[in-house]
């Protein structure tokens, strides 16, 4: 059983800190969640530092596909590490990721917070069969939206929202707002991470549609937040 383990993830740092704090002895800049999380700090998840990641002696550090670049987590092998790499672009994969994080990868029990989590998601109605369309803006200057295979639009998709750029060849695509406004969606949702929309900045850009401010975290983390999530999601995007 990994006794140090480096997390390059915000979400499986949380995920990790929750379920056996003490495991964790380096985490990146990212890593805000819980908050009195006690690990040095290693740089970012995308520029972490590998020679400081080395020298903590960590037994397991944890990355995903998406967070993490390929040659920092190249480096890190190369210098003798155990890498372990996660993949998540729906619920379901969150779910059996965290899985093999906590219990194949850190050894622990599997925590009662992902057994409630799941329950939580599998309590929920079945999405409509008209679903409303949107869009998800995650950054502006220039402006971003959720694309195809994300988590977060799964998680919309779960609740009713079909996000009308799921079929755009990129996961992120940068789309100009007049483009955005033409698009046929009914709703804009709009996250405050990674850019901090609020209600004086980002509704406006959308004067014809309805505005749904959500918490980040809950849209896009996949960890302790999943069960909260399944709970307030819901009625923030009515």
């Amino acid at each position: 059983m990994p006794v140090r383990v480096v997390s390059l993830v915000p979400s499986l740092t949380e995920a990790v800190a929750v379920t056996a704090t003490g495991l964790l002895v380096g985490v990146t800049d990212w890593c805000t969640h819980p908050a009195d999380l006690a690990a040095a700090r290693i740089g970012g998840t995308k520029n972490p530092d590998v020679a400081a990641i080395a020298a903590l002696a960590p037994d397991l550090v944890i990355a995903n596909e998406e967070e993490n670049r390929a040659p920092d987590l190249d480096a890190l092998r190369a210098a003798g590490l155990d890498v372990l790499v996660t993949e998540v672009r729906t619920l379901d994969q969150a779910l059996t990721e965290l899985h093999r994080v906590l219990v194949d990868g850190c050894g622990l029990a599997r925590p009662a917070w992902l057994d409630e989590a799941e329950a939580a998601w599998a309590a929920l109605p079945a999405p409509p069969k008209n679903p409303r369309p949107a869009v998800v803006p995650i950054w502006r200057r220039p402006w971003m939206v959720l694309g195809r295979d994300t988590f977060a639009g799964d998680l919309l998709a779960r609740l009713g929202v079909r996000n009308v750029y799921a079929d755009h060849p990129e996961r992120y695509p940068r789309i100009p707002v007049d483009e955005l406004n033409a698009s046929g969606a009914e709703l804009v949702v709009l996250p405050d991470e990674p850019y901090r929309f609020t209600a004086d900045d980002g509704p406006e850009a959308f004067p014809a549609l309805p505005a749904a401010l959500v918490d980040g975290r809950l849209l896009t983390w996949y960890g302790p937040s999943l069960a909260e999530a399944a709970r307030v999601l819901p009625s923030a995007l009515r």
